[in-house]
């Protein structure tokens, strides 16, 4: 993928994020309240703003367990954090992107508390056609109160699922999967050293605003966070 072609998969992506926010819903807004409560069961295509949250924090912890994840980190940050200058900040020119590994920095981010640079790497790859972004867009736009762009993000899911005859049973069987797993499997241990070598990254810049640059400790930091 060369750099102009993840300008323009970042530029659609805004492009379906400009769209303007839709008055606010009263009648909605307490129906989400007695979701909360345990009042009303939540609809079919309508999450809650907690359980989109804890919906996204499985996704994101799976998708770091997964075996290959480091690789694919790594592989991104030879493509992205050392094919530039010598400080790992240069143009990113011709470069070979691992959609995969921008889904799993992204996760990476988000365990971190970096909302706004997991969003920006979601959207990478999502517009690189990975439907887990996509997903993880979804419930992230979700979680914070933003149904139209969560809405954008459902519907770009059904496009790149197009092939499955009913795009919508992968929505509802990723639901069932983190109610499984919330339900019975013992919490996540926190991961200390992998959010720290984020907060190495997020400071490399006088005034970041995104973390942009993935590198090679963070991939061999995530391997580590894997082993038993």
């Amino acid at each position: 993928m060369t750099s102009g072609e993840m300008l323009l998969l970042l530029n659609r992506a805004g492009e379906r994020l400009s769209a303007q926010r839709r008055p606010f819903d009263v009648g909605a807004g307490l129906r989400r309240l007695a979701e909360d409560a345990g009042y009303v069961v939540p609809s079919t295509h309508t999450l809650s703003v907690p359980l989109a949250r804890k919906q996204l924090s499985v996704v994101v912890r799976w998708v770091l367990n997964r075996p290959t994840a480091a690789t694919h980190v790594e592989q991104l940050a030879q493509a992205i954090g050392e094919d530039g200058p010598e400080d790992g900040r240069g143009p990113l020119q011709d470069l070979d992107i691992d959609i995969h590994g921008a889904q799993v920095f992204a996760c990476m981010l988000h365990l971190a508390d970096h909302p706004e640079s997991a969003q920006f790497w979601w959207q990478l790859a999502a517009g690189a056609g990975h439907p887990g972004a996509a997903y993880c867009l979804h419930l992230h736009h979700i979680g914070r109160g933003e149904m139209a762009e969560a809405k954008l993000w459902r519907g770009e899911l059904r496009q790149l699922l197009a092939d499955l005859e009913d795009s919508d049973a992968f929505v509802t069987g990723m639901g069932q999967f983190a109610a499984y797993v919330r339900g019975h499997c013992p919490p996540a241990e926190s991961r200390p050293g992998l959010n720290a070598e984020v907060e190495r990254l997020a400071g490399r810049d006088d005034e970041p605003v995104l973390v942009c640059r993935p590198e090679r400790e963070i991939a061999d930091r995530l391997h580590c966070a894997q082993q038993p």
